[in-house]
């Protein structure tokens, strides 16, 4: 399985790798980008069934890679002669497009080119097109591709055309056992900055006409001339300590195929005010107040609204708990396990 230490795809891929061990099926993670953190190296080492390579570089998405990406397919590559699996789990897209004598299962997480169409309104710029075209290859020599929701895989599908057998599986995520906290009068975002798709600004922007504090967790500087206090990059068991703390989870995102932080602040009673995109409202129907992420004062009403009402905050933080309870890791890791069988039997079949 391949993964990078960047962001949400080395939760996903240690939660489901600590899964699968569970159910005795061994992991290789490769980890393609920038070297783990110590606390990412201390996580993977706590699962038995687990052993991890690391290949530094630029990833698929940045700027020039293609370089390091040819040397991380040549790696990968020599590793799978190394390990033998039995199925080629890819958390990334070009790499699907290398010589595999295993199948080969892609999960899609994101992409550059549905990431631009949300943000920036408009089609790739050129310097863009050999990653666009790269991705279309890799995917159309995928066995099967997987996505945490439907919007996800049709944005795949309006991009790149036609996809291999494909399907929907929601991540996951384990609520650590922790000491229960009281709820307090404050509200919550997470996310990078520099990333305007999860659009932490527009929270930034709103905290001066909301009652409440606003406390936001991420990397990449302050809000500038924001009331809001920047708590800056925080070790994962830190933020779930802010968000047991926060009533209300602001995540008003332009982008988002699933959102780990979004189900991590739900499964502890938070309130969820969130970007009006289809994969949010697909995955937390009735259990969240949507506002157009480009629309701060509705953004402001909403958060103004859930401050005022104790009834409605309390009804708002029931439902996204209770929808919460339906993604789980163990439900994820079953249908991944499904997922490489059927790959497993259809070579057999062949």
């Amino acid at each position: 399985m391949t993964a990078d230490a960047v962001g949400g795809v080395w939760t996903y891929a240690i939660d489901l790798a600590r899964a699968l061990s569970e159910r005795q099926i061994e992991v290789t993670l490769a980890v393609l980008g920038p070297e783990p953190r110590p606390d990412q190296h201390s996580e993977a080492a706590g699962i038995p069934a687990l052993r991890i390579a690391v290949c530094p570089g630029r990833l698929e998405w940045m700027e020039d890679p293609w370089e390091d990406v040819a040397t991380a397919g040549r790696w990968l590559l020599r590793l799978a002669r190394d390990c033998r699996p039995d199925v080629v789990h890819l958390n990334g897209y070009v790499h699907a497009a290398l010589p595999w004598d295993v199948p080969v299962l892609v999960a899609a997480h994101s992409c550059v080119s549905s990431w631009w169409r949300a943000v920036k309104k408009d089609g790739l710029p050129v310097s863009r097109h050999t990653y666009a075209a790269a991705v279309r290859r890799g995917l159309s020599r995928a066995d099967i591709v997987v996505a945490p929701s439907a919007a996800m895989l049709n944005a795949l599908r309006e991009h790149y055309g036609l996809l291999p057998q494909a399907r929907v599986i929601w991540n996951g995520r384990t609520v650590p056992e922790s000491e229960h906290l009281p709820k307090e009068p404050l509200i919550l975002s997470a996310g990078r900055l520099w990333d305007a798709a999860k659009n932490v600004e527009a929270v930034c922007a709103c905290a001066q006409a909301v009652a409440w504090p606003v406390y936001v967790a991420g990397e990449g500087g302050e809000c500038a001339e924001s009331a809001a206090q920047w708590l800056g990059r925080l070790p994962a068991a830190e933020v779930r300590h802010w968000m047991q703390r926060a009533s209300i989870y602001a995540s008003p995102a332009r982008y988002e195929p699933f959102g780990l932080s979004i189900l991590e602040a739900a499964q502890v009673g938070c309130a969820l005010v969130l970007g009006d995109v289809p994969s949010l409202r697909e995955i937390w129907g009735d259990a969240a107040i949507y506002v157009g992420p480009d629309d701060r004062r509705a953004l402001t009403d909403a958060l103004s609204s859930l401050i005022d009402s104790p009834l409605l905050r309390t009804l708002m933080a029931r439902r996204a708990y209770q929808r919460a309870a339906l993604f789980t890791v163990d439900r994820m890791a079953q249908a991944y396990v499904e997922a490489y069988s059927h790959l497993l039997e259809a070579r057999v079949a062949s």
